[in-house]
């Protein structure tokens, strides 16, 4: 249905992102969960599902053109629309990165890093995706700034999880090239792995910084 007032559209905008969080965030925990249980058919729905997300993204990247081509916004709409804009690049990539995971699932066939809790680096990451919406859509300053301090924490955990990888990788004794081949292969994905989490939490940052920009034209936050 059609918006009438303006005033509709832009709450409307607002709804729309915040159900483009929802999508994404179940996208990621699929792909989480995909990974952990090496579901290959859930993993193929993340990445067939991928279609969707851009689909919507198209759909509001629209939405936000239409309102700054024929709505002339004032300083604080103009804000919002723009904030909106950029949050819905980092949702989409953020189900880009769902996907990435979904395809680690169907290479992967074996943990051999028992140390490296993905899982618990995953559900940090989609927790601050989801804090990252909420201040959105509540527009919670505070919020915005408490997750640039928990991103902190995600690179440390990221950080760690890589030198774990690397000095298991120096103290094994392999003779075999096949298995050297295969374990490098597994110490890779678990690297990029590692990677797209740690960006995922960049994003809830983007998402928070943007948001705070919207609220209070600050732009602490942005880097």
């Amino acid at each position: 249905m059609a918006r009438d007032s303006y005033q509709e559209q832009l709450e409307g905008l607002r709804e729309d992102v915040c159900y483009m969080g929802e999508v994404v965030m179940e996208r990621l925990r699929m792909g989480l969960d995909a990974l952990d249980r090496k579901d290959e058919d859930l993993a193929r729905e993340v990445i067939e599902g991928d279609y969707e997300v851009n689909q919507m993204y198209l759909e509001l990247e629209q939405q936000c053109i239409d309102l700054l081509a024929l709505q002339q916004p004032v300083a604080s709409d103009l804000r919002f629309i723009a904030a909106s804009f950029k949050i819905i690049t980092d949702l989409e990539r953020i189900a880009d990165l769902a996907v990435n995971l979904g395809e680690y699932t169907l290479d992967a066939t074996r943990d051999l890093f028992p140390d490296v809790d993905i899982q618990e680096m995953g559900v940090e990451t989609l927790d601050m995706v989801d804090d990252a919406v909420q201040a959105y859509d509540t527009e919670n300053v505070a919020a915005c700034r408490d997750l640039a301090v928990r991103d902190d924490d995600v690179d440390h955990f990221a950080e760690r999880a890589s030198e774990i990888v690397v000095r298991d990788l120096i103290e094994r004794e392999l003779d075999d090239s096949d298995e050297v081949e295969d374990l490098l292969q597994d110490v890779s994905r678990l690297l990029l792995t590692i990677r797209d989490l740690e960006r995922v939490g960049d994003h809830a940052v983007n998402i928070a910084a943007r948001t705070l920009y919207m609220v209070e034209n600050d732009d602490e936050l942005i880097y």
